[in-house]
C-alpha cells in the first residue's frame, strides 16, 4: 500500500496533473465551506461583476454545512454533502481557477469535463463520519454571509485532512473505474 499523497492549500497545477482518481490524500491548508446557497451567491456576485469574497484561484471548496462547535472545539460534526447540488455551479468556479472540491457523490459529466479542461479535481471525503474528519480541521472563520447558517462561507484550515481523489483533471473517475472493475460479466 502507498503513502496518501500531502497537499497543501493553495493548489498547483503541477501538484494536481500527478494525482490519478483513486489516489489518497491528506490536505493541509484553507479551505472554504460552500453549499447550495452560498453558490448561489457567488454566481450572482460574478453575475453583478463583483469579486468573490475569497481568492478562487488555487482555492479548494469543501461542500459542507458544519454543526455549532461544541465547548473546547472549533467546529462540529464537518461531515461532506452531496455534490451533486453544485454541478450547476461548478464549471463556472472552476473556470475561474478554483482547483479542488471536496464532497461526497459523483459529479456530472459538465463537471468532470471542466475538471479535465482546467486542470481541476474533485475530492471524495467520508461520508457519515463528520465528527470523526472534524478533528482535521484546526481553525474556522466566518467569510461572507453569516445569514446562511451552516451554509454560510467559512475559512477552515486543515491539517491532514483525509481524501480520495475521485476526478482528476485528465478525466479519470474513482466511481467510473470501480464499477468496471467489479463488474460481472
Amino acid at each position: 500500500m502507498t503513502e496518501p499523497i500531502r497537499l497543501k492549500t493553495p493548489l498547483e497545477t503541477a501538484e494536481l496533473v500527478k494525482l490519478r482518481a483513486g489516489d489518497e490524500v491528506l490536505l493541509s491548508g484553507e479551505v472554504y465551506t460552500a453549499r447550495d446557497a452560498a453558490h448561489r451567491r457567488m454566481i450572482e456576485c460574478l453575475d453583478r461583476g463583483e469579486p468573490l469574497p475569497f481568492e478562487i484561484k488555487g482555492a479548494v471548496i469543501y461542500y459542507v454545512g458544519p454543526a455549532p462547535a461544541p465547548p473546547g472545539k472549533v467546529i462540529g460534526s464537518a461531515g461532506p454533502t452531496t455534490s451533486g447540488r453544485m454541478d450547476a455551479y461548478a464549471p463556472r468556479l472552476i473556470a475561474l481557477g478554483l482547483k479542488g472540491m471536496i464532497g461526497k457523490g459523483n459529479r456530472a459529466a459538465e463537471v468532470v469535463a471542466a475538471c479535465r479542461k482546467h486542470q481541476a479535481v474533485y475530492f471524495g471525503a467520508i461520508g457519515g463520519a463528520g465528527a470523526l474528519i472534524s478533528r482535521q480541521i484546526t481553525a474556522a472563520e466566518m467569510v461572507a454571509w453569516e445569514d446562511l447558517g451552516p451554509e454560510a462561507v467559512r475559512r477552515l484550515t486543515v491539517k491532514d485532512f483525509p481524501l480520495v481523489v475521485v476526478n482528476d483533471c485528465h478525466g479519470g473517475d474513482l466511481y467510473t473505474q470501480a464499477r468496471k472493475q467489479y463488474q460481472r460479466l
